[in-house]
């Protein structure tokens, strides 16, 4: 389950969440009251639809038909790894050079996956269900650290997050893009590490 989700329906089960990005903020792109948006907000939207013309096929076919797509991939190892080799050049902090940031040892295992499991629809149907069956956010009280990576799709306005979130750290890394346990592990884990050691500590001095 979703980390925001879980912190939606569970929060007494949680110290805290950790996210590395919010994911597309629908109110936002799609609202047309822009007098109450702050700078960042609107610059925000701005992005979004940008992203979304040019990058968001892939979301809207998987969110509408995604049995479609599923069959294909399915059945072809090449249209597998092409579908998700294009991700990970356009999604990661790579300037277009792959082996910048992955091994094709690391590329293969992660088509592999996919191919030898043959997980490729359920993957894809995911953003269908996400569409069709996830109730609208509202505002999450957990505590909640966010790790921003500069090359991420679509940052998120500090402003929005912060009304919406119960934020009490919020990190700017210096690299990375959206693969971030592969691009960027250690200082992942780092921030992960310094947002949940003061739970740790509260919970031994208990």
């Amino acid at each position: 389950m979703d980390q925001k989700i879980l912190a939606l329906n569970h929060p007494e089960l949680l110290y805290g969440i950790h996210l590395t990005d919010i994911g597309i903020i629908r109110n936002l792109v799609y609202t047309k009251d822009l007098e109450d948006l702050s700078e960042g907000e609107l610059q925000y939207k701005r992005n979004a639809q940008e992203w979304i013309s040019n990058e968001g096929a892939y979301m809207s076919i998987q969110s509408t038909k995604p049995q479609t797509i599923s069959y294909g991939l399915s059945d072809s190892p090449v249209g597998l790894a092409g579908w998700i080799i294009e991700k990970f050049r356009s999604w990661s902090d790579c300037n277009g050079d792959l082996r910048q940031r992955f091994s094709e040892d690391e590329l293969l295992t992660n088509i592999m996956i996919y191919w030898i499991t043959n997980t490729i629809g359920s993957s894809a149907n995911m953003y269908y269900e996400n569409v069709h069956s996830l109730p609208l956010m509202g505002r999450i009280e957990v505590p909640t650290g966010i790790a921003l990576f500069p090359a991420d799709v679509l940052l998120p306005p500090k402003k929005w997050a912060e009304q919406n979130l119960n934020i009490i750290r919020w990190t700017s890394m210096p690299r990375g893009g959206h693969f971030t346990a592969m691009e960027e592990p250690e200082v992942m884990a780092d921030d992960i590490r310094a947002f949940f050691r003061p739970f740790r500590t509260k919970n031994i001095t208990k």
